[in-house]
């Protein structure tokens, strides 16, 4: 493993958003290396495009900063969340789960989300938050469909990001899974457009209509 790679990994009881937590603390030159938290009950969660997640104690809460020197140097950083998204879904895959990644940060179990994933940029870090239905699953959503501890998940997951795996080999598999994605549509700039028949680039945007999209945020 690289010298200066290994994140430092905090748990905390409760918090109004770890997401949150982690910005301030990088803006306010606190955090100066790769770092993690998670919260075991989270109050005010942020999901994507500013919206609020819905949560209950015993789901994954989980924000991280990663200098973007330390991550893998074909990383298109508008596909960050993409990236993430896919080594989390990789761990739950490995203990059995049929999660999968939904274009471009959603983790959804058959036609139903699960969680999900979002992505900032604050100086030289990448910031990854994440939220999945572990024990809890709002009206209309689903929980994951294996039983995992918080502190195994958040484990196996970092660990999978400081091996830098390489992101034409995620994007390899993502190519695939994305053919789950045709059968749904998407809300960009207040239109609705249906993904059947949209083309995924290898930098992980897609052609919505005549404009290249690289997220929905």
């Amino acid at each position: 493993m690289e010298k200066g790679l290994k994140v430092k990994i905090v748990c905390v009881e409760s918090i109004d958003s770890t997401h949150l937590f982690l910005c301030e603390q990088i803006r306010n030159g606190k955090i100066d290396g790769n770092f993690a938290i998670y919260a075991l009950e989270q109050t005010n969660g942020v999901g994507s495009r500013e919206n609020s997640w819905q949560s209950s104690k015993g789901n994954l809460h989980l924000s991280f900063c990663i200098k973007e020197e330390d991550l893998p140097k074909d990383l298109p950083l508008a596909s960050v969340s993409i990236y993430f998204a896919y080594l989390l879904k990789e761990v739950l895959q490995e203990k059995g789960s049929k999660i999968w990644l939904k274009w471009p940060n959603d983790l959804y179990l058959d036609d139903k989300k699960a969680g999900g994933v979002i992505s900032a940029k604050i100086s030289n870090f990448i910031i990854g938050g994440m939220g999945l239905n572990l024990k809890f699953a709002p009206q209309n959503t689903a929980f994951c469909d294996i039983e995992i501890s918080l502190k195994d998940l958040v484990s196996e997951f970092l660990q999978k990001v400081e091996k830098k795996i390489l992101w034409k080999n995620i994007f390899s598999k993502y190519m695939l899974e994305f053919e789950k994605s045709r059968k749904f549509s998407v809300h960009h700039e207040g239109k609705v457009f249906s993904l059947e028949n949209s083309f995924l680039y290898e930098d992980g945007s897609i052609l919505l209509g005549d404009k290249r999209v690289y997220s929905l945020r």
